[in-house]
């Protein structure tokens, strides 16, 4: 008895040291409890099946009496070392001698090797059969004898790690006569652990999507720098602790739009204004509006537009926006009836040297006052018309009077009225006004008239 004892104390040392799961993450296992062992074992195959299932010479000790270590080789193939201890009270019914001792010591050490046939199938993972063959060496009342074994097993596994084992074998001895082959069942309690996690974070490398990097579990073993929920390699803010719905960005003013995406992280807003609000609603985002609590069109930065002169032409339309004007003449005054004359009787005292284009100098007055009735009318355009009397060469009048509309043409630009406007133009003899047979009618034939073009 003393050496089953040293036996299994043996054992149970090399059971606690270095142990990891059962499989290619994690390849050790161990196991412990009860064993029964059934001496009584007829040579005819078919009461050996009998005497397998026969529950009238089990021997069993009440107490843990078996232990077990496993490791995984690959390809579904494992090994299996196992010690075991009982005591024979009864199934000795072919050796009188031995069947009047009661309390014969047995103890047993095996090592098999065993196939899982859930590698077949890729079924339940919890249910894990498997068929061992092995060899071993068992001793009863100290006469040890060499053996071999055959049988199987499952494992049913409740949880990643812990689960129930149940298995059976024949274990015959070498020497075919023998009547001292035995079956040997178990029962028990199997445990998977040491898992390989390279990185040290507590999450096996199969189930750790950065091995090679400490994470968080729940995050399956990927790191957090910001604590956010949100593993590094999907934050898009790894610095910046943010919202999982963000991808690990912040939201300071919770618009939903992420404050890297955001051009008024301060202000709640809208998508479609990369998260700034629009205040007046005209369809301009506050940050780029230049009047963001009047309505207002892009064109004039989010502003109404103005009409500085209120003649109902808008400033960007209007082409006088400082004088009121007609809507029909585009914001500006129309030149009327009255306006012409006024022109034109300007125009008729300019007075010339005798039959020259140069302009006296007594008339600066009167061309002055048709500048200013000019700049009142800034979209209005104009022909400078210059008149001879019938007197004279008929060619000579014609060039005196094209020179005299050109002369009073350049001095009002001169002074500022822009050359697009205007127009010069000699008409000689042609469409008088008076009769050139008096003195009179000539001189009122002998004019420049200033005229609206229509």
């Amino acid at each position: 008895m003393k050496k089953i004892k040293v036996t299994l104390f043996a054992l149970a040392a090399a059971f606690s040291v270095g142990v990891q799961a059962q499989d290619e993450n994690s390849p050790w296992q161990i196991g412990f409890g009860v064993n029964t062992v059934d001496i009584r074992t007829p040579m005819d195959f078919g009461y050996v099946l009998k005497d397998w299932a026969g529950p009238s010479d089990i021997n069993i000790l009440p107490a843990v009496s078996r232990l077990s270590v496993g490791r995984y080789i690959g390809k579904g193939f494992s090994a299996e070392l196992s010690g075991s201890l009982n005591k024979i009270e009864k199934g000795f019914g072919y050796n009188k001698e031995l069947d009047n001792k009661v309390d014969l010591s047995f103890w047993a050490a095996n090592l098999a090797g065993q196939y899982h046939l859930n590698t077949l199938w890729s079924g339940l993972r919890w249910f894990d059969p498997y068929a061992q063959v092995g060899v071993g060496y068992a001793a009863i009342d100290n006469e040890g004898k060499f053996r071999v074994l055959a049988g199987g097993g499952a494992n049913f596994w409740f949880t990643e790690n812990i689960g129930i084992n149940l298995q059976t074998a024949y274990h015959p001895t070498l020497k075919n006569e023998s009547q001292e082959n035995y079956f040997q069942h178990s029962a028990g309690i199997t445990i998977k652990f040491g898992k390989k996690d390279r990185d040290g974070d507590g999450v096996a490398d199969k189930d750790d999507l950065c091995p090679d990097t400490p994470g968080k579990a729940e995050l399956k073993g990927c790191p957090d720098r910001d604590n956010d929920g949100v593993a590094d390699d999907d934050d898009l803010c790894p610095d910046e602790a943010g919202l999982v719905e963000l991808k690990g960005c912040p939201d300071r003013d919770g618009d939903g739009i992420a404050d890297k995406d955001d051009a008024c992280p301060d202000e709640a807003g809208k998508p479609e204004f990369q998260g700034c609000p629009d205040t007046d609603g005209d369809g301009i985002a506050d940050n780029v509006d230049k009047c963001k609590d009047v309505a207002g069109p892009k064109e004039n930065n989010g502003c109404p537009w103005p009409d500085r002169d209120g003649d109902g032409v808008l400033d960007k339309d209007d082409q006088c926006p400082d004088v009121a004007g007609t809507i029909a003449n585009k914001g500006c005054p129309e030149v009327t009836q009255e306006v012409q004359k006024k022109l034109n009787d300007f125009a008729r005292t300019i007075l010339f040297d005798l039959g020259k284009a140069t302009i006296k100098p007594q008339s600066a007055d009167v061309l002055n006052s048709i500048v200013s009735v000019l700049n009142e009318f800034k979209n209005a355009k104009f022909s400078v018309e210059g008149y001879t009397d019938s007197t004279g060469n008929k060619a000579k009048n014609q060039k005196l009077s094209e020179d005299r509309a050109t002369a009073v043409k350049d001095y009002l630009i001169e002074k500022g009225i822009d050359a697009s406007r205007l127009s010069a133009k000699g008409f000689g003899p042609e469409k008088p006004i008076a009769d050139n047979k008096t003195k009179k009618g000539r001189e009122l034939n002998r004019r420049v008239e200033i005229n609206l073009v229509k």
